[in-house]
């Protein structure tokens, strides 16, 4: 997750003026995510996630995201083949695609963007108009703007979590080293996992305070979520699977984007 947009290249506001004519043809093609090791997560999907990604944390000093770790080296997802998604969950980020929300004003108010260079996006009638005869918003259109909303609002609940993680000073850098058959070993960095040592030490009303609100059961889905580190290994010696040799260390890079969401 080398930079903020991530999958997305040509982000532009939805408008009739600019996409009256044009349709999306979404598929099950996710080659677009070919490039991205590790992808944000909300809180919400950890339950359906947790079986067979990492979740880790990333980001920096002003604001931590959940992450599911998708390959163990810089421009690597282990999860695809020839653009089939090989898991039987896809994070909701990655469902969202080709549209995100963008914000100017730090979250106050919203405006749908798509992706122009999305392969789907077409003005042959392939798939789903984004307008409809009259010029108003297709219900296609509308079912996207539901989804975002929502993902909009397990963000902000999913940012409730990370503060507390952190007021709580129950993250620590972590490092995920995986040996493969050859005797290789490549090392993952740049992330962050709860401590599970500071996680005892709690008061008990603390830990009973996580209990009521389902985040002390987030806590430890994470926790067992980083024993799919090993399973990578896999992964990774699938046919295919391995790209051309890199650096046997890398990072993680796991920062969520802020304007665009």
């Amino acid at each position: 997750m080398a930079t903020k947009l991530l999958i997305y290249e040509n982000a532009a506001p939805v408008s009739k003026t600019r996409h009256a004519g044009m349709s999306v043809e979404v598929g099950n093609d996710y080659g677009f995510a070919r490039n991205v090791n590790a992808v944000p997560l909300m809180a919400v999907e950890f339950p359906s996630a947790a079986s067979e990604y990492a979740l880790v944390f990333a980001g920096d000093e002003k604001e931590v995201m959940p992450a599911a770790i998708l390959g163990l080296r810089d421009q690597e997802n282990l999860y695809l083949s020839e653009g089939d998604w090989r898991a039987r969950y896809i994070p909701a980020f990655v469902r969202r695609y080709p549209f995100v929300f963008s914000s100017a004003d730090e979250g106050k108010t919203f405006t749908l963007c798509i992706d122009e260079s999305f392969a789907g996006c077409n003005k042959q009638g392939r798939g789903e108009r984004l307008f409809d005869d009259a010029g108003k918003p297709s219900q296609y259109v509308d079912n996207v703007l539901k989804f975002l909303q929502q993902y909009q609002f397990e963000f902000q609940r999913t940012q409730a979590l990370c503060r507390k993680l952190r007021d709580l000073n129950l993250l620590e850098p972590m490092r995920a080293q995986v040996t493969l058959g050859s005797g290789e070993k490549m090392a993952l960095t740049g992330f962050m996992a709860v401590d599970r040592g500071r996680l005892k030490t709690l008061s008990a009303e603390r830990l009973a305070e996580l209990a009521k609100s389902d985040e002390l059961e987030l806590i430890y889905t994470h926790l067992q979520s980083l024993r799919n580190f090993a399973a990578m290994r896999e992964r990774l010696a699938e046919p295919g699977a391995a790209p051309e040799p890199a650096e046997k260390k890398s990072s993680a890079g796991a920062k969520s984007a802020k304007q665009r969401r």
